[in-house]
């Protein structure tokens, strides 16, 4: 994957991982967003301040071999799920380029399906943007089914201000 002899193992992320989960976030920025990305500094004080604060309702799941990170997953879990069940609810996975098609995704996502039947849950859900084909192939080639009967909304910039502020 990146010229290392290990298998990519999984492990959740603490405090400690700031700068590397800082880093990974920026490439995660640089990819979808390029030179509208914020800079690598401003993604490292946003993952220590805010991120991995104490209060943050998330949690991060990082892919390595030999120790380097190749990547990350961002969920929570959500209630209420059928069967008095939870959903871990997915929000980003993210593999560096030099290590996709090599089994980091993969990796990440059972790590995701354990964790979520380890906590109860009944659904492991995401999104993903109809508009990039190489996650589509992707969570098709692991099987996963695509949910036609939910939309997806969204507040966002002025109108979320406006929404929030008009009542």
């Amino acid at each position: 994957m990146s010229g290392g002899t290990g298998a990519v193992v999984c492990r959740f992320a603490g405090k400690a991982d700031a700068a590397v989960v800082g880093e990974l976030f920026y490439r995660c920025d640089l990819h979808y967003w390029g030179d509208k990305a914020p800079t690598a500094e401003a993604m490292a004080a946003h993952v220590r301040d805010t991120v991995l604060a104490d209060d943050a309702a998330v949690e991060i799941v990082l892919a390595e071999e030999d120790g380097e990170a190749l990547g990350f997953a961002t969920f929570t879990i959500l209630y209420p799920a059928p069967d008095l069940g939870g959903q871990l609810y997915l929000k980003d996975l993210f593999v560096l380029d030099r290590a996709r098609g090599k089994g980091a995704g993969l990796t990440l996502m059972r790590f995701l399906a354990r964790t979520a039947l380890a906590r109860g849950c009944v659904r492991f859900d995401w999104t993903a943007e109809d508009n990039n084909p190489e996650a589509m192939a992707f969570y098709a080639h692991i099987g996963a089914r695509r949910v036609t009967d939910k939309v997806y909304f969204r507040f966002d910039g002025a109108a979320l201000k406006q929404f929030a502020e008009d009542g």
